[in-house]
């Protein structure tokens, strides 16, 4: 059995199901989904549907992104969180105008049962943002840090690849998991568009919501498979751009 991480979809459902479709993934594959499943692009409703119907024929773990924790509320409440909107929500509450109550209801029960973060028998951890406390994720006070913290990954890119564990200069953080898996801030930000590694971390968003591809990274062998650029599916539509 693989174990496939794959990288921020924000409502990309082409680009995700092109990269499965590369990945040949099947049945027997545990599929560790990193979060920030809609906002961007124009698909969110048939993305979620896609999802909901991934997890009967296959092995998925649904990790809970910032975004997803925004259409939520949204979903429930009407409260249209103006930054939210203004960072893909838009795009969103428009795929959702005509969705039937039916529908929408399992689209909430969905989300509710995101995961904050998963954590595999070999100390690998898989979470959408990042965490701040030095103990590790079972101690952070604060849990929607699981999905809008930042930090972690400034923190592994800043890391002397020279340095060793055992300095006490080497960040407590990064002491607690063999491997760490986020999504959240895009590596393009950094000029790249393949899952990057700073220490025992590795960032999988490769920025599917702006000019870049949908990754998907098996985290044994550490091959990478990616759509074309997520854009090139919705040539009429902005994104998060």
């Amino acid at each position: 059995m693989r174990k496939l991480v794959i990288g921020d979809i924000h409502s990309g459902l082409k680009a995700l199901q092109q990269v499965l479709k590369n990945a040949a993934v099947t049945p027997n594959d545990h599929l560790i989904f990193l979060g920030d499943y809609v906002d961007g692009w124009s698909e969110a409703v048939a993305t979620i549907n896609y999802l909901i119907d991934l997890k009967t024929t296959h092995n998925c773990t649904f990790i809970r992104g910032n975004h997803d924790e925004l259409c939520a509320d949204w979903l429930k409440t009407g409260n249209q969180n103006a930054t939210w909107v203004l960072h893909g929500g838009q795009a969103t509450m428009d795929s959702y105008a005509s969705l039937d109550p039916n529908t929408k209801e399992q689209h909430i029960q969905f989300f509710d049962g995101l995961e904050n973060y998963y954590l595999d028998d070999e100390n690998r951890l898989f979470l959408h943002a990042g965490f701040t406390n030095l103990k590790g994720v079972d101690f952070e006070y604060f849990e929607k840090l699981f999905y809008w913290d930042r930090t972690l990954w400034e923190l592994a890119l800043s890391v002397d690849p020279n340095l060793s564990k055992e300095d006490k200069l080497y960040p407590k953080r990064l002491l607690q998991y063999k491997e760490v898996y986020i999504g959240h801030t895009p590596v393009t930000r950094i000029g790249e568009t393949t899952p990057q590694n700073g220490a025992n971390v590795y960032n999988i968003d490769t920025g599917a919501a702006f000019r870049g591809p949908l990754s998907v990274m098996d985290i044994r062998t550490k091959e990478v498979w990616q759509s074309n650029n997520v854009f090139t599916f919705y040539p009429n539509q902005k994104g998060r751009n």
